[in-house]
């Protein structure tokens, strides 16, 4: 079988906290003992709801942080952002931030992601200015933070662009190297 096959059979459906904790357990299932494992297990009150797939992304956006005018007031950190969302790929960043124009205002957005963007670069804008919302893949936004060039603890938001698929039909879960 396919998997275009049986997608094609199947509806779409919006991710769940289970998922993302089943994809927490099989990565580390192995490598860990039982205690850490209980530790990687976040409860469901760290989750916001789902997309249910009749939002935008802007209008999701816009459902989930009511505040954002606020919160974007009142970020004056530098090297952070308060809503991080992650990708697949690059491509996915640019289409995301073009879509989220009516939810965003007068923040900065960052794009964090390889695609002719040298990570020293991200690094001295991160340093030099304020940004709101950064938009990236997780290999860039991982290489990041280990180099301290992206701290996370102002961050508010992370969202996981988990239902978009690619060309090939995989979400960001069922690429290996994510």
């Amino acid at each position: 079988k396919k998997i275009s096959d049986v997608l094609q059979k199947s509806a779409p459906k919006p991710g769940v906290p289970a998922d993302l904790q089943n994809l927490l357990t099989q990565h580390f299932g192995e490598n860990r003992s039982v205690i850490e494992i209980e530790e990687l297990k976040l409860s469901d009150s760290c989750f916001l709801p789902a997309n249910d797939l009749t939002h935008s992304f802007s209008s999701y956006l816009k459902e989930i942080c009511p505040k954002w005018a606020k919160l974007r007031r009142n970020h004056k950190e530098k090297k952070s952002v308060v809503m991080l969302v992650l990708c697949s790929s690059a491509l996915r960043c640019l289409e995301l931030i073009k879509s989220m124009t009516a939810f965003k205002g007068d923040c900065r957005v960052l794009k964090l992601f390889a695609k002719h963007i040298k990570i020293k670069e991200q690094m001295n804008m991160l340093e030099k200015g304020v940004f709101h919302i950064g938009v990236g893949t997780p290999g860039r936004v991982k290489a990041l933070v280990e180099q301290d060039a992206l701290c996370l603890n102002s961050t508010k938001y992370m969202i996981l662009d988990w239902n978009w698929r690619d060309q090939k039909l995989r979400r960001m879960m069922d690429i290996p190297e994510v």
